[in-house]
């Protein structure tokens, strides 16, 4: 049969570089395949130790912040609920001495001997008193006797003063008791603390 293609027979010549280059690829080829095969392939990748030391730094003061915002949240919730307590208190012992002093026929003496206390008659006649026991960091306000609180035991009464007193010559006005009761929260320190002062005036019945 007769041959159609005159250059089947050529034969391509290869100088010395060309089989290097040859060589040397299907050897990178063969170790490629055997690396594969074997799974001795090792990948070269990672973190430098200072890229590790600005991510801990980053996320080190985001942990600081997010501490800081929640502890001042805290804190502020905290002394806002102590707060609501201790007006809760002096609100309470407000109240009980201004409806006693309305209702009472006489407080004698007055001007009182001594600012702590404040004695007087109720419409029935029967002496009773209004007193600041124990000012300090245990004081409370007491009526009628040292047993009887009208602050609570979680509340400190730091300062606290009742003041009768009588109008000046020729002035027509009542007698009157200024009441003046400074007082903290008893279970809180610090910046949680809570501190209230109250004051009013009650004008006593002259008949």
């Amino acid at each position: 049969m007769k041959n159609n293609f005159p250059f089947s027979n050529f034969h391509f010549p290869m100088n010395s570089q060309i089989i290097k280059f040859i060589n040397s690829k299907a050897k990178l080829v063969t170790q490629t395949h055997w690396r594969l095969a074997t799974g001795d392939w090792k990948f070269q990748c990672g973190f430098s130790l200072i890229e590790i030391l600005v991510v801990l730094a980053v996320f080190s003061i985001l942990a600081i912040v997010v501490a800081q915002g929640i502890f001042v949240t805290l804190r502020g919730a905290r002394k806002s609920e102590t707060t609501t307590r201790v007006k809760e208190n002096l609100a309470y012992a407000i109240a009980v001495v201004e409806r006693q002093l309305h209702n009472a026929s006489e407080v004698t003496p007055c001007p009182n001997t001594s600012p702590t206390r404040l004695d007087f008659k109720d419409e029935d006649g029967k002496t009773s008193y209004f007193s600041c026991q124990s000012v300090g960091p245990a004081g409370y306000v007491a009526s009628g006797s040292a047993t009887i609180r009208l602050t609570s035991d979680n509340v400190s009464v730091t300062a606290c003063s009742f003041v009768c007193a009588t109008p000046a010559p020729g002035v027509d006005s009542p007698p009157s008791v200024d009441i003046n009761i400074t007082a903290q929260d008893a279970t809180t320190v610090g910046a949680e603390g809570a501190q209230v002062t109250t004051s009013t005036k009650v004008f006593l019945r002259t008949y």
